[in-house]
């Protein structure tokens, strides 16, 4: 007898359909998995073994073969143990149910019980495109898939429980869907901007890039705030939207660090790696091709302290995202594409001892150690970094200073409406900030006047400016002048754009 079961496989954030089709014959007992699978889906017969076994039925004394189609679909994980153990209890008759419809999501342990997986969201998200209603899923998958409306979603402790639910031993509700709440601007971070003494250059152009969506590089000695204030960028970012949160919650299911207390990500991500982090770390990829650093910071903040003491070619791979917001990861095993749309900032000292420029101490680098230093991060990359900015060592004065600073919410008001602002004017380009503008945009969007083209000539000339630069610095003068709730860039916007340009 030949039993079929339904379940999925993930390839990045896409769900792929597999029937699980179990046969039993004659011969020598024997359990067989054939249908290009990896080693934790070829070590589920162990784990289905023993599972059967404790869950009160028999594993067969036959010879049994378990074919996963398409057999060219590379299956890995061990979300398929629970449709196997199934499909063997089917095929050899100790389960008699109507099992057509339903999908079978979920690890099994050595007693039976079903343990959580990792990347349920995707599954559902791409099971419901397919058409598939009815879904079987591990009890602490719950939460996450109560995001998911339109289907059937049944959480089961152990495969006992599975068996007599399908038998009709057992009744059990469908999981209840939750509506996405945001946390209503909450600052659910451990900082805020009213807590950073001084600075207040950095902390406008730090509300200019969240403003628009821009890069940001902050440039200054050793203590001076930069990590302090990178910390504070996401507690003034709007609230994400429940598409930005799927969105966001799909790649950290995949990656399996959803909190299992909220079952969908409400803050938005802070990922700062270690200046040790590989390219592979950073960008994605592997042996299962796992979303990186870059696409875990999706719709988040992606910080890189001490840039220059990255690895080169790890910098390097982050141009193509910067650009496009997605990475394509191309490996042997295969080709998956994860989004990475997020605001990078980085900081630097500005010589290799930190005190070039002080006034109050002495550098003691060579002109050719700061070059080579600098020259760590290349011209391109730097291009693509639209506001780069002199931090100031703060005065003692200012560190004692009573008076209370803008707080972070005060500034995510103004943050909010100017993204409102930038939310309609491109409600048919499907763009949602200014750092998103293409050619085409820029020129529908951002006119020049001749004072300001003449200030822009002016600043491309004298600090040698690439096309990229030009049209970044424009993007920035629009971002700037919606703060400002201008309709036209005036020479003022022109102006603190290019002084973002140079630290």
């Amino acid at each position: 007898m030949i039993a079929k079961i339904s379940t999925f496989t993930l390839t990045g954030l896409k769900g792929v359909p597999i029937s699980v089709e179990v046969d039993v014959n004659n011969g020598l007992p024997a359990f067989e998995i054939v249908g290009l699978a990896d080693t934790a889906v070829k070590e589920a017969k162990e784990r289905v073994r023993s599972a059967v076994k404790n869950s009160g039925r028999a594993m067969p004394t036959r010879r049994l073969t378990a074919n996963l189609a398409p057999a060219d679909v590379k299956k890995e994980g061990s979300a398929l143990d629970l449709a196997l153990a199934i499909g063997v209890l089917k095929a050899s008759a100790q389960l008699i149910a109507d099992t057509d419809g339903i999908v079978f999501i979920g690890e099994l342990s050595l007693d039976g019980c079903l343990r959580r997986v990792n990347g349920v969201l995707p599954i559902l998200i791409s099971a419901l495109e397919a058409g598939y209603k009815k879904f079987i899923i591990p009890e602490d998958n719950s939460k996450e898939a109560s995001f998911v409306k339109g289907i059937e979603v049944y959480p089961m402790k152990s495969l006992k429980d599975v068996i007599d639910f399908l038998s009709g031993l057992k009744t059990c509700e469908p999981i209840v869907n939750r509506e996405y709440v945001t946390k209503e601007g909450r600052n659910v971070y451990d900082t805020d901007l009213a807590l950073v003494k001084g600075q207040a250059v950095a902390k406008r152009a730090l509300e200019v890039a969240v403003s628009g969506g821009h890069n940001l590089l902050f440039v200054g000695a050793p203590g001076t705030g930069k990590t302090m204030l990178a910390k504070c960028i996401p507690t003034i970012m709007p609230d994400m939207t429940f598409e930005e949160a799927l969105e966001t919650t799909k790649i950290h299911s995949v990656a399996g660090i959803v909190k299992d207390a909220d079952g969908i990500v409400y803050a938005r991500p802070f990922r700062s790696p270690h200046h040790t982090a590989t390219t592979v770390a950073m960008t994605g990829g592997g042996t299962t091709l796992r979303p990186g650093e870059i696409s875990l910071a999706h719709n988040g903040v992606l910080f890189l302290d001490e840039m220059p003491e990255y690895n080169r070619s790890t910098l390097e791979a982050l141009r193509q995202p910067l650009e496009d917001g997605e990475i394509t990861i191309s490996r042997a095993t295969g080709s998956v594409n994860y989004p990475a749309d997020f605001i990078m900032c980085g900081s630097m000292n500005p010589c290799p001892c930190g005190n070039f420029g002080s006034a109050d101490k002495e550098c003691k680098c060579t002109p050719s150690q700061i070059a080579k230093y600098k020259a760590k991060i290349s011209g391109p990359l730097l291009d693509r970094i639209d506001l780069q900015v002199q931090v100031d060592e703060v005065k003692y004065d200012e560190l004692v200073e009573k008076e209370q600073a803008e707080s972070s919410k005060v500034v995510r008001e103004r943050v909010n409406r100017t993204r409102l602002i930038q939310k309609e004017r491109f409600k048919n380009d499907g763009i949602m900030t200014n750092a998103q503008m293409g050619e085409k945009h820029i020129n529908k969007y951002c006119t020049l006047s001749p004072k300001c083209e003449s200030l822009l000539k002016g600043a491309y000339e004298r600090l040698h400016l690439s096309p990229r630069a030009r049209s970044r610095i424009i993007k920035v003068a629009r971002t700037i002048a919606d703060m400002e709730l201008f309709d036209q860039i005036r020479e003022e916007h022109i102006l603190e754009a290019i002084s973002y340009r140079h630290s």
